[in-house]
């Protein structure tokens, strides 16, 4: 690789020369040429070495649009680039094996329900937030490659992309999906297919300088297909027109909030060990502001919380304590050390921590001694108060009550006994649609669970009928929140 690119670098010095010299101009406006490509340790490829790598062979092992992308997206082409397979893979996986998955996600329900975008507008206006988000996003990405692919602004081009695919694959889809899973074509499903549709479309046209064959693969199959009067290329299409009355930095900036704090949640229900599809009763956040109740609608069924409520502040969650940092402290203060000490284990820790933080010292009289402590000064320990756990991130704070009730328990059990049942559907072979029966046997407290609970579990699994006491056709073995269990599912 290395080779070819001095190579390369070399035809365009060459072409430099010969235009100067025979018309007195350059033969382009601009060149881009790659720096060296080193191996994975920095040293430059040479045979000599045995670190040469073979285009044609990483070409056939990782496919062009993958060499491609790692290239754009891991530095300034002009600079020398550390190459192998490993940097490629990852890449490949965090951007194109995203895209590919949503775009294979559209496809396949489009396929189940024969949805065909050409019959149907985006109607902006109609649009639910998440969507008018999503296409805010859109929007302000195809703007942001453009202007940065102009400025030759590879790798923030590339990022970019990147970043959208991520945000739509890992939060649009996966937030949206039970619309898409909804009967008929009422129109909010519509909305989310258009919406989809527009925007696997338009990024990949963004995209198609950059990973040319995949996206050319995307759009014959979702525009070709379906519109054969289309241009017969993505490459003889457009670069996407942004659309500026769709962008909405106050709705995106408010969704980046949202996720912040979705990210500070599982961060607790870590910490906590606590499952995500263990419900929780209530979950405290302090923000810059509050958010309104499409928001925090969307965090309580995140995070599997029952209610989401708003704190000036989460201090009363936390106990400080505090000791001098002797190596600032004992200089300022040698003789009084001792007396510091002692009057520090005797502070208010949530008082003491609100003086510090509104006057940014800690103020404290030993015999008579006026005694300054900045934050630099002391050693503060954070205890969680029992039965909550605490998570910031700058001057946003989210707490969670992890006393579970019986009820919070049972329905915890219910999350399980359904996700056992659609992992079974899918080592059974089962189509998305397809009607099933779901059998249990030897956990009397799991099939009580499930009796109370039948008419749930059957909506959620496509689920005809329940039998208990007897398993037939695929049965499995579970350990359900240390309850054994058999299960078995038939299709109808």
């Amino acid at each position: 690789i290395s080779e070819a690119v001095d190579q390369t670098r070399g035809w365009f010095y060459s072409l430099l020369a010969e235009s100067t010299l025979l018309f007195n101009k350059a033969p382009y406006r601009n060149v881009i040429v790659l720096g060296h490509v080193q191996d994975e340790n920095g040293q430059k490829m040479s045979k000599s070495k045995g670190n040469a790598v073979d285009p044609f062979d990483a070409l056939e092992k990782y496919g062009a649009d993958a060499i491609r992308w790692y290239f754009y997206i891991n530095s300034a082409p002009w600079l020398p680039n550390r190459f192998h397979g490993k940097a490629v893979v990852e890449g490949q996986r965090k951007f194109m094996s995203t895209l590919w998955n949503t775009y294979a996600f559209f496809v396949l329900y489009a396929n189940i329900d024969e949805f065909d975008p050409t019959k149907y507008n985006l109607d902006y206006d109609s649009l639910p937030v998440m969507d008018k988000w999503l296409l805010s996003k859109l929007n302000s990405v195809v703007k942001a490659v453009d202007e940065n692919l102009a400025s030759y602004k590879i790798p923030e081009s590339a990022r970019a992309l990147q970043e959208f695919v991520d945000e739509m694959s890992n939060w649009y889809v996966r937030r949206s999906r039970e619309r898409f899973w909804a009967k008929g074509m009422e129109q909010d499903k519509i909305n989310a297919y258009m919406t989809l549709y527009t925007a696997l479309v338009t990024i990949s046209k963004a995209a198609a300088p950059m990973i040319p064959f995949m996206t050319e693969d995307m759009y014959q199959n979702l525009v070709r297909s379906v519109d054969p009067s289309a241009p017969e290329s993505i490459h003889l299409c457009d670069f996407p027109q942004v659309k500026e009355e769709w962008i909405n930095k106050e709705l995106e900036d408010d969704m980046e909030a949202l996720l912040k704090v979705v990210v500070l949640g599982r961060a607790a229900r870590n910490t906590a060990n606590i499952k995500n599809r263990q419900p929780i009763g209530t979950m405290f956040v302090k923000a810059e502001k509050e958010m309104d109740q499409f928001y925090t609608d969307i965090i309580a069924d995140e995070l599997n919380v029952k209610e989401v409520k708003f704190a000036k502040d989460v201090e009363s969650f936390i106990s400080y304590s505090f000791k001098p940092q002797l190596r600032t402290v004992g200089p300022k203060y040698g003789k009084l050390l001792n007396g510091i000490r002692t009057a520090l284990t005797e502070l208010n820790g949530t008082e003491a921590m609100k003086e510090l933080k509104e006057t940014g010292l800690l103020t404290l009289d030993i015999d008579g001694n006026k005694v300054e402590l900045a934050e630099e000064d002391l050693l503060i320990e954070t205890a969680q108060t029992e039965g909550y756990v605490t998570e910031t991130d700058g001057d946003t704070s989210v707490v969670l009550d992890t006393n579970l009730t019986s009820e919070l328990i049972e329905e915890g059990f219910v999350r399980e006994i359904i996700s056992k049942i659609q992992t079974m559907r899918k080592e059974a072979g089962f189509e998305v649609m397809d009607k099933i029966h779901v059998y249990a046997k030897d956990n009397q407290r799991i099939m009580d669970i499930m009796e109370n609970h039948r008419d749930e579990i059957m909506s959620e699994v496509l689920a005809e009928e329940i039998t208990l006491n007897e398993t037939d056709g695929y049965v499995k073995e579970w350990s359900i929140n240390k309850e054994n269990v058999v299960l078995g599912v038939t299709r109808k």
